[in-house]
């Protein structure tokens, strides 16, 4: 049985038909062709951060991060301006370049060398969200980065998207983010973080989404990876989550099983096919 599921990330609500219909037109031969399209529609799609939904830093730039995996591969772009798919971006390093990540000016620049046009994801709902961490921020004279994320109300953004599948007994994954405001400029998140925001192996895969530097401190998805067959996914996941004291949220799936999980809203579909 080939499934594929979707999350619209931490703090989403609402959208699980419009999910599910991406899920749908997602469904591929291959599951990375599944993964990516599934993403790419939701890098599409303003209601979701990631792409043109993208958030802007405090600066008033866009710098999103991406990764796709593989049991054979893995490629990420880090803080990249300018590219409508950050997702493709990631799918090409693992592909077409010899390396693993790619961030910043460079990663940007291999893009537009292999033929991604330069867009500009920068929304008047993003400028307005930055208008207001900015009036957040002088208000409540917050004067360092901890102080800053303990004062995000996750109902007003949706973090990370992302998609795992299983097809043909292949597993992969991918992520995709405009990030967590507020954020400082070249600030780096989870999602393109090998074991933290994303992960897979011959056993499954699982990616992630919510506060992103707590995420990386705990390498979230390979914890949970490494113990698929050990217990339940679900009790995996729960039990990984639970030690959370920000928001966070996973999907997973195994060779038997796929789980999805949040100690916030998150929105997701599965789709067996």
């Amino acid at each position: 049985m080939n499934v594929i599921m979707l999350h619209g990330g931490a703090g989403s609500t609402g959208v699980e038909q419009k999910l599910m219909e991406y899920a749908v037109k997602s469904k591929s031969g291959s599951a990375l062709d599944s993964v990516c399209n599934a993403v790419v529609l939701m890098e599409n799609d303003p209601c979701f951060n990631a792409g043109t939904g993208s958030c802007m830093r405090l600066d008033g730039s866009i710098q999103m991060d991406a990764a796709v995996m593989t049991s054979k591969g893995f490629g990420s772009v880090m803080a990249i301006e300018n590219v409508k798919n950050p997702v493709l971006v990631a799918r090409a390093v693992m592909e077409r370049s010899p390396h693993l990540i790619m961030a910043g000016d460079g990663a940007e620049k291999f893009a537009h060398l292999l033929g991604f046009e330069k867009y500009d994801p920068s929304t008047e709902r993003a400028a307005k969200r930055r208008e207001n961490d900015i009036s957040m921020i002088l208000s409540r004279k917050i004067d360092s980065y901890n102080k800053m994320m303990e004062t995000v109300d996750i109902s007003k953004f949706v973090d990370t998207v992302g998609a795992v599948a299983r097809v043909n007994g292949e597993f992969a994954a991918a992520v995709s983010t405009g990030g967590a405001p507020p954020m400082l400029r070249g600030r780096v998140g989870d999602s393109p973080v090998p074991g933290a925001g994303i992960f897979c192996g011959e056993n499954g895969a699982v990616v992630a989404t919510g506060v992103g530097e707590e995420i990386i401190k705990n390498m979230l998805c390979i914890s949970i990876y490494n113990e698929i067959g050990r217990e339940s996914l679900s009790k995996i996941v729960m039990k990984n989550i639970s030690r959370f004291r920000y928001h966070a949220g996973v999907i997973a799936i195994s060779n038997e099983e796929y789980f999805a999980y949040s100690n916030t809203d998150m929105s997701y579909a599965a789709l067996e096919f």
